[in-house]
């Protein structure tokens, strides 16, 4: 049981009302997490917005679901690792292998996703302050200083989420219990 408020159509605050319906009809159900965020708007325009310039960085969606599935592990976050576990499934058909070793942080098979995960881990681990040979590792494995500013632009998303999701023990959705 939810420690707040899962906000419905019929019960939150009208300057989020449409965002929550957005949120409704985009995933053909409304998800706990949004429902949560509800509570405060700020803080659901506030996932939707950077969420949205998240989809515009230059890494790409697999990249994107590679951070977002570390983070939400790292965090303890069930809900954010199931619901992202999904998208990764469903809409990006990822190898199951790689969603699995991402879930237990465990070594990906693919060198330049490991390389992501692994400065995902330490970008979040040392809050930024990670070494100049884990920089080195990074923009090595082929990716851009860009793109290491695209890791902490998604770990604060995935932060928002959720620290928010800890906070509020979301239950996960019966349509997101399969990738639990």
């Amino acid at each position: 049981m939810s420690r707040l408020t899962i906000q419905t159509a019929d019960t939150v605050h009208a300057d989020a009302k449409d965002r929550l319906l957005a949120a409704q009809k985009n995933n053909g159900f409304l998800p706990n997490l949004i429902g949560v965020l509800a509570n405060a708007p700020t803080a659901l325009e506030t996932y939707q917005v950077v969420g949205a310039i998240n989809a515009r960085t230059g890494l790409t969606a697999a990249e994107r679901e590679v951070v977002q599935i570390t983070a939400a592990t790292r965090n303890g976050c069930g809900f954010c690792v199931a619901g992202h576990t999904a998208l990764a499934r469903k809409k990006l058909a990822m190898p199951e292998e790689v969603i699995k070793a991402l879930r237990n942080t465990e070594a990906l098979s693919d060198p330049k996703l490991n390389a992501l995960a692994q400065f995902t881990l330490a970008v979040i681990d040392l809050k930024g302050q990670v070494s100049d040979d884990e920089l080195k590792d990074f923009l090595d494995a082929g990716y851009t200083q860009a793109n290491a500013l695209e890791v902490v632009l998604g770990v604060s998303l995935a932060t928002l989420c959720n620290y928010a999701n800890n906070l509020a023990r979301t239950p996960i959705n019966p349509e997101l219990q399969a990738y639990a």
